[in-house]
């Protein structure tokens, strides 16, 4: 059985393109699983969902590879995982195609081993970045780490913002506080839909 997922970074952005892609390739509406939250949220409920959803011999489908992950990393992680509890893995729209569940294919084979190198790229890169940013800031003196206390008045515009369908980074900018600890001190929002129907059909 095929399943897909679409996310959009934020409630202003729109799922229709990527669930017409997926309605296209065949899936119905109750096995699209949906998201409307940044790649670097944790918290998905789609996701989850669909993870849950999926069994041995299902293939998750999606428009594009970064609609899984934060980073190539993660996505590869993600498909490692996926692959030894025997589910594939399909993108739609990515100039490297990949699908994990032929291992017979030697050019998903190849794809696999293409993310494999762009992830430990990702990795060193990050690592020389968040070096050179710790060495600049201890040579001119600036404190780093997260805060410790957060304004409750700005707490409060951010939940604001928040609601308004800004993303993490914007209110981030407009507040002052880290996305870190934005992720720590807001609620969670509230329960949303995780397919495109609304809810996935019953299982076994």
């Amino acid at each position: 059985m095929e399943l897909g997922y679409a996310r959009v970074s934020t409630a202003k952005q729109d799922l229709e393109r990527q669930i017409d892609a997926l309605s296209a390739a065949g899936i119905p509406a109750e096995r699209i699983f949906v998201d409307k939250k940044s790649g670097a949220h944790t918290d998905r409920p789609g996701l989850t969902a669909l993870l849950d959803y999926a069994r041995e011999g299902d293939v998750i489908v999606v428009h594009t590879l970064d609609r899984l992950g934060r980073t190539v990393r993660d996505t590869l992680n993600l498909i490692h995982d996926l692959t030894d509890r025997g589910v594939g893995l399909r993108n739609l729209a990515d100039p490297i195609k990949v699908n994990s569940s032929d291992p017979s294919d030697p050019m998903g084979q190849l794809a696999l081993v293409l993310l494999a190198l762009f992830a430990q790229m990702e990795r060193t890169y990050m690592l020389e970045r968040a070096a050179h940013a710790r060495a600049v800031a201890a040579k001119t003196g600036r404190r780093t780490g997260r805060p410790t206390v957060v304004d409750p008045d700005k707490l409060t515009y951010a939940i604001h913002l928040r609601e308004a369908g800004h993303t993490m980074a914007e209110i981030a900018a407009k507040t002052g506080i880290t996305r870190a600890t934005l992720y720590r001190h807001m609620p969670p929002r509230p329960a949303t839909p995780v397919t495109a129907a609304g809810q996935p059909e019953p299982r076994a």
